[in-house]
């Protein structure tokens, strides 16, 4: 291990303004994973704190007993400590006013859980069906169980799960500047007077972790540790999904309902694709593209105002509709198709993207922007709208899939548009 990181790096470090709030729940029901009984509250605490009071039903599911928090003890003082750490870790809840909050205990090995991966996997699954919200550990702290256990978590969560992660003993051991720590997707929950008290209380109660051991080892949270908790804020890191969301999450919600995302009735729909249309800097295009066309609305639209269309989407059931809103119009071409394969080699006039280049995961998002600059004749224009809120199936958010688009040398912004629900940009090819 390097040297340890005081509290006064963290301090500085943390004040940048730029850490982004935690963003409000909407989730009824929230899975809080712990490799380790203290974990969740050291971590956590204040957040868990707040989802509880706010009405969501939280399920606490410990991996481990932490038995083996002192490597000298024999088996049976591991045994003792571990129902010590039980009865400390229900304490704390009670401390935190989560009396409702009955930790489920796996009594996986301390210290062993990338012995028991699959196991710890098959275990959250089940757990995790339905769950709107994951909290884990850091899934690259730097503690082997930590790490498997935000490992496990991940793959266990349903693609529709909002998955955050904690570290712990990365305030610890890791260097606020080290490229590791993945600032883009930090958030900060800011506590109360009363978070902050009851977190405190709540932590005192792990007499075991903060004493020395019974062979007279140090503290396993002594106060240099412990000032990385006793902060007003807590750190969490979105875990989206590495890959792009599939076709079939898309044809499951077009399944659900004939407008799922309410393009034609919703004011947030309606006002997006004014803005959008008045930011076109021209009246009228050559040829123009639009990938994921949805229901064929803003397709229609667009159609107003060009020679030839061409709209695709991966999923049938959306296709049909599309083809169904533009079926009048014997200029546009609606067919099945996807990025990026889908996009034409060249002679584009307007490109358009609404909503789905977040849902792209880097090589795909890369290639899409490659082929996208690729097909737009010189001085083309390509439109970009996105909401801001970032969408579980999602691998970033808006903001961070335009940096991609206003950030590459071929490629002139002409037009940004920002606000408290989405961003629009209209840039030129050189």
């Amino acid at each position: 291990m390097s040297r340890a990181i005081a509290e006064e790096l963290w301090s500085r470090a943390l004040a940048d303004p730029t850490l982004r709030p935690f963003p409000a729940v909407d989730a009824s029901e929230v899975l809080v994973v712990a490799a380790h009984p203290d974990d969740e509250t050291l971590g956590a605490a204040g957040l868990l704190q707040r989802l509880h009071a706010d009405g969501c039903s939280v399920t606490l599911v410990v991996a481990t007993d932490g038995e083996a928090a002192f490597p000298a003890a024999d088996r049976d003082e591991r045994l003792a400590l571990g129902r010590v750490r039980r009865g400390e870790l229900t304490d704390s809840l009670r401390r935190q006013g989560l009396h409702d909050v009955d930790p489920i205990w796996l009594g996986l090995p301390d210290s062993g859980l990338r012995r028991h991966s699959t196991e710890l996997e098959q275990a959250l699954s089940e757990l995790a069906a339905g769950t709107g919200l994951c909290l884990f550990p850091w899934p690259e702290d730097p503690h082997p169980d930590h790490q498997e256990a935000g490992r496990a978590a991940l793959r266990a969560a349903p693609l529709t799960t909002h998955c955050w992660s904690y570290p712990i003993w990365m305030w610890h051991w890791i260097s606020p500047q080290d490229p590791g720590i993945p600032w883009s997707r930090a958030f900060a929950h800011h506590l109360t007077e009363t978070e902050r008290a009851h977190k405190a209380a709540a932590i005192s109660r792990f007499t075991s972790q903060l004493t020395p051991g019974p062979r007279d080892e140090p503290p396993i949270l002594p106060s240099d540790v412990l000032a990385h908790f006793d902060r007003d804020a807590e750190v969490f890191f979105r875990e989206p999904p590495r890959r792009s969301a599939p076709p079939s999450r898309f044809a499951e919600i077009y399944d659900s309902a004939d407008d799922p995302w309410q393009v034609e009735s919703s004011w947030y729909e309606r006002r997006k694709r004014a803005v959008m249309l008045a930011a076109l800097p021209r009246q009228r295009y050559g040829f123009a593209v639009e990938p994921a066309c949805g229901t064929g609305i803003l397709t229609r639209e667009l159609a107003r105002r060009c020679d030839r269309m061409l709209a695709f989407d991966p999923v049938p059931q959306a296709v049909r509709r599309a083809r169904t809103a533009n079926s009048g119009s014997s200029h546009v071409d609606v067919r099945t198709g996807a990025l990026p394969e889908s996009l034409p080699a060249e002679g584009v006039d307007l490109l358009v993207y609404s909503e789905i280049l977040y849902y792209l995961d880097d090589g795909d998002l890369a290639e899409t922007v490659r082929r996208s600059v690729a097909a737009l004749r010189p001085g083309g224009h390509l439109l970009a709208a996105h909401w801001l809120p970032w969408a579980a199936e999602a691998p970033r958010d808006g903001l961070a899939a335009h940096h991609h688009l206003v950030t590459h040398p071929d490629l002139e912004l002409l037009i940004e548009h920002l606000d408290k629900d989405f961003v629009v940009h209209v840039l030129r090819r050189g």
